[in-house]
């Protein structure tokens, strides 16, 4: 693309360079344009580029793209969690992001949220929305069971395999 060129970037060019990255070997790519800044890597605990006057760069450790409205797979997390979060409480599942983006309890501003604290799901239950550049991930529960923790804010950017939500699986 020409710096002249003001085609905007769209989810399917993030999931072509994702792809790109994936089958590249590399260990990590940072790309800045316009702006537009990625930076992927496949070691989780990368921090990546920091600009004294832009946002930091979101850091996350590749994965396959997960295709539009596909559910994420629940995780058993040992107890020992992931550096600097809680641990996930022994046999509890967590729901974790499908991509990076926007974290959403409801499906718009103003209503009701997917999901609620002590609230019993079945695998098929939509807890959450995730999204990047106007696109819209639904997420599923993917376990049946209670949720137990909702650790994303609203309108939190979250990162690809960050855990959203505990269940305590029945």
């Amino acid at each position: 693309m020409s710096s002249t060129d003001k085609r905007k970037v769209t989810a399917e060019d993030i999931e072509n360079l994702l792809e790109v990255f994936k089958q590249s070997g590399w260990d990590e790519m940072h790309l800045q344009t316009g702006d537009l800044e990625i930076f992927l890597s496949n070691d989780p605990t990368a921090q990546g580029p920091r600009a004294a006057t832009a946002p930091a760069a979101a850091a996350a450790p590749l994965a396959a793209p997960a295709a539009t409205g596909a559910a994420v797979a629940p995780v058993v997390i040992s107890a020992a969690g992931p550096s600097g979060h809680a641990p996930i409480p022994a046999g509890h599942v967590a729901i974790k992001a499908p991509n990076l983006g926007t974290f959403y309890r409801a499906p718009k501003p103003g209503a009701a949220p997917y999901v609620e604290i002590g609230q019993q799901i079945e695998t098929s239950t939509e807890v959450c929305l995730i999204e990047v550049m106007k696109l819209f991930t639904p997420v599923q529960g993917g376990v049946k069971g209670i949720v137990r923790e909702i650790r994303a804010r609203d309108g939190q950017m979250v990162e690809f395999d960050e855990v959203l939500i505990v269940v305590e699986p029945n």
